[in-house]
């Protein structure tokens, strides 16, 4: 089987407002609308995916909208900070592109010979751009408003808070195959052997921190990638034999899923890089429809009189 993950498939979020939501990923952060659902275990709601020009894993960041839900809180148990890639050279476009949209940010800082920029989205999500040398692949979205030399790549990494951190690093270093890269202060970074984008978690550990509150604001998961369906089964298969909790094989449509929870309560997803998105909507045409699972089409005139209505920016509509 694989010796390790392949790296962040997608990391899901909560929001409230769903067009704002939208008006900020797309026409703020420059990321492509790649698709445009509704959350398969509450159909009443949408789920909204973002990511470059293909929704290429690694690149897809999800949310689930809960309008009218309480703020969460950030702290204990939960991935705290989403952090992307952008290029070397970009942090000074988006200080000038964060201050004209008056959102307040912190840095540059250097973080193992990095620089981060911090800041958070309309719904307090903890959000980061990261600039390093590295950062230059990926297949960023040409047709957003951020010029192609300064756009969001995908991920660079993702923070976990926990208040105990073996059991954690046990998971990632002797399961799903990272290995500690550096160590900071609380920090302790990881990284995979694999490139692509997401291949990097950051454990800080806080262990008189707040547990954290999972509503408006947090993240719900975070998803590694496998292969396809037969590895997938082999994680599975893998997790059981230690006596992890993991869920069926659940049918997303875009990819495959199974979830289970970390020794620290931060709830993980192991999803097929396959069949991806452009498997019900033709490429040009990503995020421009409300797709449905076929087991779901029957409720379509309901679904779509419930849900609110939502539009893209002009900017992926040209």
């Amino acid at each position: 089987m694989e010796k390790s993950i392949l790296g962040i498939h997608h990391i899901t979020a909560i929001t409230d407002d769903p067009q704002r939501n939208i008006d900020f990923y797309v026409g703020i952060l420059g990321l492509r609308f790649v698709k445009k659902t509704i959350n398969f275990d509450a159909p009443d709601t949408y789920h909204l995916y973002y990511g470059d020009d293909l929704g290429h894993p690694g690149t897809i960041l999800t949310f689930f909208s809960w309008p009218g839900s309480p703020k969460g809180r950030r702290g204990v148990g939960q991935a705290t900070a989403i952090s992307f890639a952008v290029p070397e050279p970009s942090l000074s476009y988006w200080q000038e592109q964060l201050s004209t949209h008056h959102i307040p940010f912190e840095g540059p800082t250097s973080r193992f010979d990095e620089h981060v920029l911090s800041f958070s989205d309309p719904d307090g999500l903890a959000l980061e751009l990261v600039a390093s040398p590295s950062n230059e692949q990926g297949s960023v979205w040409i047709q957003g408003p951020v010029p192609v030399e300064y756009a969001i790549h995908g991920f660079h990494s993702v923070t976990l808070s926990v208040a105990k951190p073996e059991g954690t690093e046990a998971l990632l270093t002797q399961v799903l195959g990272f290995h500690q890269l550096a160590q900071a202060d609380k920090r302790t970074r990881y990284a995979l052997s694999t490139s692509g984008m997401g291949t990097i978690v950051d454990v800080l550990h806080t262990p008189g921190a707040r547990g954290g509150i999972e509503s408006v604001g947090t993240v719900h998961h975070v998803a590694w990638r496998t292969a396809d369906d037969e590895r997938q089964l082999e994680w599975r298969r893998r997790l059981l034999d230690l006596g992890t909790s993991v869920t069926p094989v659940q049918d997303r449509m875009y990819f495959h899923s199974i979830y289970f929870r970390e020794p620290s309560g931060i709830l993980f997803e192991i999803a097929t890089d396959q069949p991806g998105f452009p498997v019900d909507e033709a490429v040009e045409e990503l995020g421009t429809h409300l797709k449905l699972p076929p087991w779901l089409e029957s409720q379509r005139s309901t679904l779509e009189r419930t849900l609110p209505s939502i539009h893209l920016p002009e900017q992926q509509l040209k």
